[in-house]
């Protein structure tokens, strides 16, 4: 098949020679032909393409097909066309008018067979002087290739519309912009705005908006606060959309006089009515909320809502975690029943933090009055809510009434999650309610929570607690096949297991287990196993493992520090038992009256009495 060349305006062409049937609709492969483009501006002409190199069938099998009423077919013969183009040696340079340019632009971006080669077209056509992209040409243009990718082009397409001093619609550039930031095309979306600041500020400052969002929504707060002061720079004046983004960025970062500032400025200008009004006074009273202004933020809500601006639930949310924090826990729950009278409690975190500061209060029945108010208004008490209950409990009333208040809790409908089960077997496992424990954990297994490490440890511990070190190997086993993998609180139990027992050929294995999984050993660990060691007075064993303790970094506790002075006594290791004695002192660790004997013994019997009188005077006499 002859192709169609010509230094200025080369396509592809849209016919296959092996009998494929394309659609033939626009088929153009030449700019020389000045009628081409009032045929391509026609969207009902069909072009199609003879060259004697295909085979005739494909003509033959478009033409048995019925066309439209009122379309045309126009057969061109590329050869010829080729020919046309070039006389002489030399190529023809008439080239459509700008009009006709900007419809054969748009009817090529309009079919999809033919978008592939639309910005090919578009860098030809900036070769005719007197083309200017028309904005629904831009538009078409703009959006072909943001979905495509082709960012490069469109970075390219920036320069050219600096060049041409055009832009397409607001909304258009709009959508760019939050296009190039969901992508990260920062340098791009720099490139535009100083694009829009130099040809349009109207436009501009929906740009800059749209890009402030965009920031915002990754976190990037300082990066807006950039593009405001640059906004401030240029002269442009800021939107209500631009204030409600500004004041956010510098909410986040935490200038909460920034914010203030900028609410004032805002009121200053007595805007009428704006869709912004309420995200604006949202930003201003969580600003004021987490700087521990909540007394201010409440009188702008007041201020807010006489304005005759609706508030939401949201509003409430931030207002009750603002007196939450600072221990106004009266204005907390006036509030709150404000709120529920008005059916605007839907945020679960505002229950939280009213659980949390009444735990921290000591106000343990209050937390169950917070449960009682979610149960009204239909909120599901979460997993959060129902454990920080138990362990506030826990840890204020005894191991006791947690269970009570969990079973209580229970019973009323409330569902435990993963991190409610593992705190409660926990707790049966410490108050020795073994069977109890076993049966929470039968129903976390029902329930799917059946890869939680935290249990698992608690049950292993539990196990050697009863002298069942093969059901703690078992449940390993039974872990690792779900894809858990042990963590150093499951290790630290086996060693503990199967060290009261003098079992070392385990507890290496276990260690050797350690290492290969690059699983680091903790203080505990290494108490451990050294403990074990110790028990079977294998001592040189107990050497080797606290020289790696303290090459690791690691500091005495009152259990190694115990065991290490039994060891060095029993060994006879004087110096090595002076210095360790020198360091618990220094780190204010204290010595249990049966070591300070043996370590006393072992300084009199090596003639070290004056050793011996600085120990008695160091840790008291035995």
């Amino acid at each position: 098949m002859a192709v169609t060349t010509s230094s200025d305006w080369s396509f592809p062409p849209c016919i296959n020679c092996k009998n494929i049937i394309l659609k033939p609709k626009i088929c153009y492969c030449c700019n020389t032909l000045p009628f081409l483009s009032n045929i391509f501006l026609n969207s009902r002409t069909l072009l199609v393409a003879k060259s004697s190199s295909c085979s005739s069938p494909v003509l033959e099998e478009k033409s048995q097909k019925k066309t439209t009423k009122n379309s045309q077919i126009v057969e061109l013969d590329l050869e010829q066309i080729q020919d046309y183009s070039t006389t002489n040696g030399t190529t023809s340079t008439c080239l459509p008018d700008s009009k006709d340019l900007n419809g054969l632009i748009c009817n090529l971006l309009k079919d999809p067979q033919t978008q592939g080669i639309v910005y090919d077209y578009y860098e030809k056509a900036k070769g005719n002087k007197d083309f200017r992209p028309e904005k629904s040409t831009l538009k078409l243009l703009i959006r072909y290739l943001v979905n495509s990718n082709k960012w490069s082009s469109i970075f390219s397409l920036s320069k050219d519309l600096r060049t041409m001093q055009v832009l397409p619609d607001s909304s258009t550039c709009c959508r760019l912009i939050s296009s190039c930031m969901k992508s990260r095309k920062f340098k791009i979306v720099n490139s535009f705005l100083e694009l829009f600041i130099i040809v349009d500020q109207e436009i501009s400052v929906l740009a800059f908006d749209s890009a402030m969002k965009g920031y915002n929504k990754l976190h990037m707060y300082s990066c807006s606060v950039i593009l405001y002061e640059k906004m401030r720079s240029a002269g442009l004046v800021l939107d209500p959309g631009c204030y409600c983004s500004i004041m956010e960025a510098h909410s986040q970062i935490g200038n909460c006089d920034k914010v203030v500032a900028l609410f004032e400025e805002f009121e200053s200008k007595k805007v009428e009515s704006t869709p912004y009004y309420a995200q604006i006074y949202k930003n201003l009273c969580e600003s004021l909320g987490k700087s521990r202004r909540a007394f201010e933020a409440l009188e702008y809500f007041r201020d807010m809502t006489k304005k005759g601006i609706q508030e939401d639930h949201s509003f409430y949310s931030i207002l009750i975690c603002g007196f939450a924090s600072i221990r106004e826990v009266k204005m907390a729950e006036e509030l709150l029943d404000e709120a529920e009278g008005k059916k605007m409690l839907r945020d679960p975190a505002l229950f939280l933090k009213l659980v949390l500061r009444y735990i921290e209060e000591e106000c343990m029945e209050k937390t169950l009055d917070v449960v009682a108010t979610m149960t009204r208004v239909r909120i599901r008490v979460s997993d959060c809510i129902f454990c920080a209950i138990v362990n506030g409990f826990s840890r204020k009333r005894g191991l006791r009434a947690a269970i009570k208040v969990y079973e209580d809790l229970t019973s009323q409908g409330c569902e435990p999650g993963q991190v409610t089960f593992a705190s409660v077997l926990n707790l049966y496992c410490r108050l020795g309610l073994y069977s109890k424990a076993e049966m929470v954990f039968s129903e976390m297994e029902q329930k799917g929570f059946d890869k939680c490490v935290v249990a698992y440890s608690s049950m292993i511990a539990m196990y050697g607690k009863t002298g069942r070190p093969k059901d703690a190997m078992k449940l390993v086993a039974k872990m690792k096949e779900r894809g858990c993998q042990p963590n150093v609180w499951v290790y630290n139990a086996l060693l503990d297991i199967h060290g009261k027992v003098l079992n070392l050929r385990q507890v290496e294995k276990i260690w050797k287990e350690m290492k290969r999984r690059k699983i680091f050993p903790d203080r505990v660990s290494y108490t451990s196993i050294i403990s074990a060691y110790s028990k079977a007075r294998e001592f040189d064993k107990c050497l080797i493992y606290y020289q790696e303790f303290t090459l690791n970094g690691g500091r005495l506790d009152r259990a190694m520090a115990g065991i290490m002075v039994g060891v060095f006594s029993k060994m006879n290791r004087v110096e090595e038992l002076i210095s360790l004695l020198q360091n618990m002192k220094r780190e204010g660790t204290e010595l249990d009256g049966r070591l300070q004997r043996s370590a006393l013994n072992s300084l009199r019997d090596a003639g070290l009495q004056i050793q011996a009188k600085w120990l008695q005077e160091s840790f008291g006499a035995t």
